[in-house]
């Protein structure tokens, strides 16, 4: 299994997504745009502290900012999350391999054990 990856743009969305503040707040934005005060809303955090994780979220390459009048909405920016998505990828088919090549045992071992009280009951 070869993985290849820019490690330093995944290590920065990784921590970025380590929180689960900013995680909810990658989640609010997947549904369209918002600014500070509409991210600040669900999670009884002060606007610093929302700007604090919108920062690291904005330096991780997960969100941008877009400049409208007074108003300064964040939008996600998915990419990144593509790139995990890809990075994961192989381990997700090593573990579905695991699981079918177990599914195939139990089933042989099932058959076995089928056979085996058939034989007992005569």
């Amino acid at each position: 299994m070869v993985i290849q990856h820019n490690s330093e743009r995944l290590n920065l969305a990784f921590a970025a997504l380590a929180d689960p503040t900013r995680r909810a707040i990658l989640a609010r934005l997947a549904l369209g745009e918002a600014d500070v005060s509409e991210l600040m809303r669900p999670f009884h955090l002060s606007q610093p502290t929302i700007s604090k994780h919108l920062n690291v979220l904005e330096h991780a390459g997960l969100v941008s900012s877009k400049r409208e009048a007074q108003r300064r909405p964040r939008v996600l920016v998915p990419v990144p999350l593509k790139e995990i998505a890809d990075w994961i990828e192989p381990f997700r088919q090593f573990w579905e391999q695991k699981f079918a090549s177990l599914d195939d045992y139990l089933k042989v071992m099932q058959k076995k054990e089928k056979k085996k009280n058939v034989r007992k009951k005569r």
